[in-house]
């Protein structure tokens, strides 16, 4: 009896003695990692002069490196900001299978206000929540030789038709999910997972023949992210 009670009094002054690596207010926490881009999306039907194709258009995948940053206004909150390298993606039109349209870059730079619900007593492990809002910026926009082929056997211009792509940019709401597991006192890893509401307005012009077409496409993707941190 007495061995185990010598053993137990150990374990409990072992386990109040192992370290423990909370956040703590004024903590500035720097992750970088693998950001994949997984849109959801959708998109108003695309009404040419001569045909309507009204599955509209998809986006494809896209990783790139992510970075986040926190900075913690106690143990429980902290503001985040998420960044990334230019996410580059081939957009398709639906209703013609394989016929990739174009291509466009964006930045995605969001801010959040993040909660650690553990606080000091989450140990070495910090789940946290965040909600605040998206600016999207595209840029590099561009149609592919094979679209403009396209266009001009649905159009009967009996040769390609020059097109020029452009997004208009995006504002709205994010929301996050994530979990830093602590390493040691500095460096941790971190898994975490954001959806972004971004809607644009696709407007695609002919300027050889004084046409364009616009509609809407909704992205709403999921951003997943691994990577490590750490802590000043």
């Amino acid at each position: 009896m007495k061995k185990t009670l010598i053993a137990a009094t150990i374990a409990c002054v072992a386990a109040g003695t192992a370290p423990v690596f909370a956040h703590e207010a004024g903590d500035v926490i720097v992750r970088a990692g693998i950001a994949t881009v997984a849109p959801d999306a959708s998109s108003d039907a695309i009404v040419l002069p001569t045909i309507t194709l009204p599955g509209g258009v998809d986006v494809e995948n896209n990783s790139q490196l992510g970075l986040t940053l926190t900075y913690m206004f106690n143990q429980n909150f902290g503001l985040g900001v998420l960044a990334a390298t230019p996410f580059d993606h081939d957009i398709e039109v639906v209703d013609v299978a394989g016929l990739e349209a174009g291509s466009a870059k964006h930045l995605p730079p969001t801010v959040t206000v993040q909660w650690f619900p553990m606080g000091g007593s989450g140990g070495n492990f910090q789940p946290y929540l965040g909600l605040g809002i998206n600016y999207t910026t595209f840029f590099s926009e561009d149609t592919t030789d094979a679209f403009e082929d396209t266009l001009g056997a649905v159009l009967g211009a009996g040769g390609p038709v020059n097109a020029k792509l452009k997004l208009d940019d995006s504002f709205g709401f994010a929301a996050e999910a994530g979990i830093d597991i602590d390493l040691n006192e500095k460096w941790m890893i971190n898994f975490s997972v954001w959806y972004l509401d971004i809607k644009t307005t696709a407007e695609v012009s002919l300027p050889d023949l004084g046409a364009a077409v616009e509609f809407d496409v909704d992205i709403d993707p999921w951003v997943y992210n691994i990577g490590i941190g750490y802590r000043f």
